[in-house]
Parts: structure tokens; C-alpha cells; sequence
């Protein structure tokens, strides 16, 4: 069993940067793919980022191209997300995700392990 934590949300102003966390507990994942989704208040969730085992980017969400960054840390078990030029519509709660499959299509609906989210508030 794999038990995904994330962290590093909090509360800023247009413009400013965060970066996320999601630690992976239970057993290793530095063999799986990893994703990032999020969800805004009244909307579903949605694709963020995803990255291969080896740290090749799979892809990004139209929204957050050249603004975010996933990169990942086998050694720590863990994957981040640098978000830059962070804007009110990235408001969200932001989850991550993995799945053994390595051709995994990142899909929060399709997938084995989801964190809780960690929540990111972006003010104008």
C-alpha cells in the first residue's frame, strides 16, 4: 500500500510562487509515473502535470505550461510542483497521484494512490 502525502500549500498574491510536495509512504515509488491534479471550489478535478519514473515530463495542463515545473526525487520518495506567476484561477486544492503501470494514462479517475490534497489560495 502506498500513502501519498502533500504539502507546501498556503495562502498568496498574484504573481507569487509555491512549491509542493507529495511524499510517498509505504513502499517505494521510484518506478511508478506520478501526477498532480487539482480541484477548484465548484469545478471537477482536473490533469496539472505528470512525470515518467526516470523524470521525463509526460505532459502539462494547457493552463499551467510554462509556468509550472514537476520534478521528482527517487531517492526521497517524493515529486514536487514549482508553481510561478501563480494566478487567482489556480486557486485550488492540489493532489497527487501514482499508478504501477508504466504506461499510465495520469488520470485521477484511473489510477491505484491519491493523496488528500494540499490547498493553494491564490489572492488578486
Amino acid at each position: 500500500q502506498v500513502q501519498l502525502v502533500e504539502s507546501g500549500g498556503g495562502l498568496v498574491q498574484a504573481g507569487d510562487s509555491l512549491r509542493l510536495s507529495c511524499a510517498a509512504f509505504g513502499r517505494t515509488v521510484s518506478t511508478y509515473p506520478m501526477g498532480w491534479f487539482r480541484q477548484a471550489p465548484g469545478k471537477g478535478r482536473e490533469f496539472v502535470a505528470a512525470i515518467t519514473w526516470t523524470g521525463s515530463v509526460i505532459d502539462y495542463a494547457d493552463s499551467v505550461k510554462g509556468r509550472f515545473t514537476i520534478s521528482r526525487d527517487n531517492a526521497k520518495n517524493t515529486v514536487y510542483l514549482e508553481m510561478n506567476s501563480l494566478k487567482p484561477e489556480d486557486t485550488a486544492r492540489y493532489y497527487c497521484g501514482t499508478d504501477p503501470r508504466p504506461d499510465w494514462n495520469p488520470s485521477w479517475y484511473d489510477m491505484a494512490y491519491g493523496g488528500k490534497g494540499t490547498l493553494v489560495t491564490v489572492s488578486s
